[in-house]
């Protein structure tokens, strides 16, 4: 089976680190043919040249920017990479929350300034005790959540099916959105974009969090009405935000929501990781085997 990695925008990381690690683990794969001359793609991005393709593999476990319905119609198989992101942005958002309850954000900026200055005393809190509201419990948000858990926090989570996953107390139904996020000291965002969460944290949503609440925004920018949020952090309806995720990306310098001092920026890095190419080629070396072998590849969308 060849395979060609297709780096048609500017990759999370160099192909190059991919095609290497999949030719070591016994894989056919270049990035200089054309989608007709390959077995399957693994794709940084859509391009329309795709739809030529036996088999596309999304190298995100995000697919919202991909013409599903036309991979569907084209009769090609379309797999993401689900589960391999739980680890690295479970972290990232124990950074975040670490981030606001120590106050680090606020020393990093006065050490620019050469400033030895102490936070106020009521400004400093701990994360053992508070609650916090997962909204999506697939692999990304478990993953957030025994983190959050083995951290003392009071982990709730929203998702559509109200089972029980590790790390949670308590699951309901995103009917009950606004009672679970009510008395969350952090509500952080994992759920994938779809119709259903477009605009799903909008000024009922920020109206009914605390005024000491934070929003962690890892999935997708589309989830927030950023006008909302903008004003609700301008209001003091919340204290702050870190948004990984934003609309549009990358966010516009003339954007309000850099300049205030409880918002944390980052630019749609919360997956990353220095072994992220090899993670994404073992799923790639696991649908190549079974795609080969005549079975259902893992991960498949359509």
């Amino acid at each position: 089976m060849r395979l060609l990695v297709h780096d048609s925008v500017s990759p999370v990381f160099a192909p190059a680190l991919l095609v290497d690690y999949l030719t070591s683990e016994g894989v056919d794969a270049t990035t200089d043919c054309h989608p007709t001359d390959a077995d399957g793609v693994v794709a940084f991005a859509h391009d329309d040249a795709l739809l030529d393709a036996p088999w596309v593999h999304a190298i995100t476990a995000g697919y919202d920017d991909y013409p599903v319905e036309e991979y569907h119609e084209a009769g090609l198989t379309f797999t993401n990479s689900t589960g391999i992101h739980g680890t690295s942005v479970g972290e990232s958002v124990v950074g975040h929350c670490l981030t606001f309850a120590r106050r680090l954000h606020r020393y990093r900026d006065r050490q620019h300034d050469r400033q030895w200055e102490h936070e106020p005393y009521e400004a400093a809190f701990t994360l053992s005790g508070e609650r916090a509201c997962v909204v999506g419990l697939g692999t990304l948000g478990q993953g957030v959540a025994v983190r959050l858990d083995a951290l003392g926090m009071d982990v709730v989570g929203v998702r559509r099916t109200p089972a029980l996953v590790p790390g949670v107390s308590e699951v309901v139904t995103p009917d009950d959105l606004h009672d679970a996020v009510s008395d969350a000291r952090f509500v952080v965002l994992t759920v994938p974009l779809t119709d259903e969460t477009t605009g799903l944290v909008d000024a009922g949503v920020f109206a009914t969090m605390r005024e000491d609440a934070y929003l962690v925004n890892v999935a997708r920018g589309e989830v927030v009405d950023q006008d909302a949020l903008v004003t609700a952090l301008e209001s003091g309806a919340i204290a702050g935000a870190a948004l990984d995720a934003l609309d549009p990306e990358p966010l516009p310098a003339e954007s309000p929501l850099w300049g205030f001092e409880e918002v944390l920026i980052t630019p749609h890095c919360a997956a990353l990781t220095n072994d992220y190419h090899e993670a994404v080629g073992d799923l790639v070396v696991t649908n190549a085997r079974r795609i080969g072998r005549g079975a259902d590849p893992v991960n498949r969308v359509v």
